[in-house]
């Protein structure tokens, strides 16, 4: 059986066909899940960046509120020993309450005793 040129060129040209289609429809679909993995990788990567800055914008609001009440408590602490001075009570006891020292004939001594 005599082939033609024609009909072995037509023979080759349908097999090269044949054989690439298959091979850029895997490449085409391999690219897709390809870009897709990548896709979700960007997005994952995306997602956690924003919440780390809200984090990090939450621990800085947080340190804030530390150092705010650190702040309040020094005021507190000094407010209250300026309150429980010695010489602050005297000076209400005698101007505003009228108080003053005891005379000698005013003090009574009580004695300890043991049982």
């Amino acid at each position: 059986m005599p082939h033609s040129a024609q009909t072995i060129d037509t023979k080759m040209v349908s097999r090269l066909e044949d054989a690439e289609r298959p091979a850029l429809g895997l490449r085409f679909s391999t690219i897709i899940i390809f870009c897709a993995i990548l896709m979700l990788i960007a997005v994952g990567y995306v997602g956690l960046h924003i919440r780390m800055t809200q984090l990090e914008y939450n621990m800085a609001a947080e340190l804030n509120i530390r150092q705010q009440a650190l702040e309040d408590q020094k005021k507190l602490k000094l407010e209250l020993a300026m309150l429980k001075s010695p010489q602050r009570i005297e000076s209400i006891a005698k101007n505003k309450l009228q108080m003053s020292y005891p005379e000698s004939g005013q003090v009574i001594t009580l004695k300890v005793t043991d049982h």
